[in-house]
């Protein structure tokens, strides 16, 4: 059966950090019906007034975050020691687990353009040890097919694997470019969480006399079925197709804590105040 669209969400523009001009996609308040994704910012900037005070240092706890760069460069350091830039087609994936503080600073480019997504952490790995890496334009698999091109992130594609294998949460996160014209489906789990996010272009996704049009920078929550079905517009389409297993727990999240009791939230912020919040120090 071929996933019906359940629902259409348009971004809205959003600042964050110390000033970075955003769209904010998926937020608390789509938290249930998309779970385990918690958050997706987008952002396509030419302006690099509209980005160059970044995110400074700040603390997360209880999630991953996979911050997608398909075009700029980006700095990262954290408190665990780790160094790392990605740049055009590369991808970062941070595991806060119990507790990481790091910044994230972009660099002055011609084009700052991609998306951060926050995955929640099931309750029994909300306080896991902290991780962090990059991961490399060339280091993602590709699949080429006849109208569609597909970047493996994580998760699998048909019978290849994707460039991270998700630890704690199975994600399939592919990126996936159409043709004008061009039509694609895949298999997805019945019992998966599945939406896809337009980065570029148009596409319809739908059952043939059913299709929902959905435009760039808009997400759609697909409903029931084993089956995504897309069909790019003429001018082609990008997007994003996400998957996994929802985790079906209780959610206590605010600013960028994310846990499951809001004890353990109020707990998180005591830490910070007291300097107890971060369980695993930097590596020798």
């Amino acid at each position: 059966m071929i996933r019906p669209v359940n629902k259409t969400i348009t971004g809205r523009e959003a600042s964050d950090g110390a000033g970075v001009s955003l769209i904010r996609v998926l937020s608390r308040r789509h938290a249930k019906d998309f779970d385990p994704f918690l958050m997706l910012d987008a952002f396509d900037l030419y302006d690099p007034e509209s980005y160059r005070q970044g995110f400074p240092w700040h603390p997360h706890r209880g999630i991953e975050t996979i911050t997608y760069l398909l075009a700029g460069d980006i700095r990262h350091a954290d408190s665990l020691g780790n160094q790392g830039k990605i740049t055009d087609g590369d991808f970062q994936w941070m595991t806060a687990g119990s507790g990481i503080i790091h910044q994230e600073m972009p660099q002055p480019v011609r084009r700052l353009f991609g998306t951060q997504l926050w995955l929640n952490l099931p309750a029994s790995d909300k306080m896991c040890e902290p991780a962090y890496h990059d991961v490399r334009n060339s280091e993602i698999p590709v699949v080429e097919e006849p109208a569609a091109t597909i970047r493996i992130l994580a998760g699998s594609y048909l019978d290849t694997p994707g460039a991270v294998s998700g630890q704690h949460v199975n994600v399939d996160y592919l990126d996936v470019e159409l043709d004008p014209d061009g039509e694609w489906s895949v298999q997805v789990q019945t019992d998966h969480t599945v939406f896809a996010f337009i980065l570029e272009g148009h596409a319809h996704f739908g059952a043939e006399g059913e299709t929902v049009a959905v435009e760039a920078m808009q997400a759609v929550l697909l409903g029931d079925g084993d089956e995504t079905r897309v069909k790019a517009s003429v001018d082609g389409a990008r997007f994003l197709l996400l998957s996994a297993r929802p985790l079906n727990q209780p959610l206590a999240w605010e600013g960028s804590i994310a846990m499951n009791t809001p004890e353990q939230v109020h707990e998180a912020y005591r830490e910070l105040q007291d300097g107890s919040f971060i369980k695993h120090k930097e590596k020798a």
